[in-house]
């Protein structure tokens, strides 16, 4: 997300936002040549980019300070903004599930999960417009660009281990609340924030485009390459959840029509039950489709030289998701409900009884 080391004149920023590049994502090559054609700057006013090349050369970057403050992107704007609610509200639920002992049952602990890489994406993004207007640095930018990284992979990959935790809890009904099922969840946990981690290290160890500009992808700094791997990582992930899901409503609808013939209810009944089920998956799945595949599709199509507008638009959506996520996997929660009323009334207790729900009531 951080801007490339350039040498940038007032009309080269005029350039930039005509095109809709904005500073988070850097100018496109239109700009670039706009640049090469001026040649480089007469005196150290003209010098308010962030980095400026040694020599002239363009391979080795400098530091150099802001002679006049960037110009407000209104983009960076809202995913400051976005950012900010994200981390409210995920760190409710972070606070809620880490003081209350009874919700250390492996559900909780997965909703923790995800809310706890919400909350770490929101304050990426508040962060990221901090550094990037405030204390331009290339050593921060490739640190909040990394914690954007493995926040983002592990808020999909906690997304993934719900929904398994789901499934098998519906599978293997009858063996899921035993140690194996706590052991599976502390695996998953490791597997997911590990490899999370793995991904976010990347950029900060070197793989980055910031010395070869012509690698980068629609995400400086990161490269290509590595965005790539990043998206077939997600649908990898959505057609495992996409499978999943449908498992779930084949067996949703199977226990309906079982409790419909032993208690005699009317058709009517089972068909509204199902459909209940049905609905309800289809709103969880639907959401996570709409806000993260126009930015994977687009990590695959899009070129560095697009107008940064476009990754804008798509990368926005993709937030709202931490967004959402607290309303669907916390807040709809009947026991994360009951501590909440119980805090806003006043009379919080750590011993409040719970009654054990299974995490397809989730």
């Amino acid at each position: 997300f951080s801007l490339l080391a350039k040498e940038l004149n007032p009309n080269h920023l005029a350039v930039c936002a005509e095109e809709g590049a904005g500073f988070a994502f850097g100018c496109s090559r239109s700009a670039s040549a706009s640049m090469m054609e001026e040649g480089p700057p007469n005196s150290s006013e003209d010098q308010q980019g962030w980095f400026t090349a040694r020599n002239g050369s363009g391979s080795s970057l400098d530091l150099e300070s802001v002679v006049q403050p960037l110009a407000l992107n209104p983009w960076d704007v809202v995913l400051c903004i976005s950012g900010t609610i994200i981390s409210c509200e995920n760190a409710i639920v972070v606070v809620v599930i880490f003081y209350t002992p009874a919700f250390r049952a492996p559900m909780f602990l997965l909703i923790g999960s995800l809310a706890t890489a919400d909350l770490l994406a929101g304050l990426g993004l508040i962060l990221h417009f901090a550094f990037v207007y405030f204390i331009p640095s290339e050593a921060v930018s490739l640190l909040t660009v990394g914690l954007l990284v493995t926040s983002f992979t592990a808020s999909v990959s906690s997304l993934l281990t719900i929904t398994i935790d789901r499934y098998l809890s519906l599978y293997n009904a009858l063996t899921y609340y035993s140690e194996k099922t706590v052991t599976r969840t502390y695996i998953m946990l490791i597997l997911t924030w590990g490899a999370s981690i793995c991904y976010g290290l990347l950029p900060i160890m070197g793989w980055n485009c910031l010395k070869e500009p012509s690698t980068c992808s629609i995400v400086k700094p990161l490269t290509k390459n590595h965005l790539i791997i990043l998206s077939v990582s997600f649908f990898m992930v959505f057609a495992v959840m996409l499978q999943l899901y449908v498992q779930i409503c084949k067996i949703v609808c199977r226990h309906a029509h079982q409790i419909a013939v032993q208690r005699h209810f009317l058709a009517s009944s089972h068909y509204v039950t199902t459909r209940k089920g049905i609905a309800t998956l289809a709103v969880i799945l639907g959401t996570f489709a709409s806000c993260w595949l126009p930015f994977a599709i687009y990590c695959l199509l899009g070129d560095y030289s697009y107008p940064a507008l476009y990754t804008y638009i798509t990368l926005l959506p993709a937030t709202y998701n931490s967004m959402i996520n607290p309303v669907i996997y916390a807040f709809r929660n009947q026991e994360i409900q009951k501590v909440l009323w119980t805090v806003c009334c006043g009379c919080f207790s750590s011993t409040m009884p719970f009654r054990s729900r299974s995490p397809s009531d989730v």
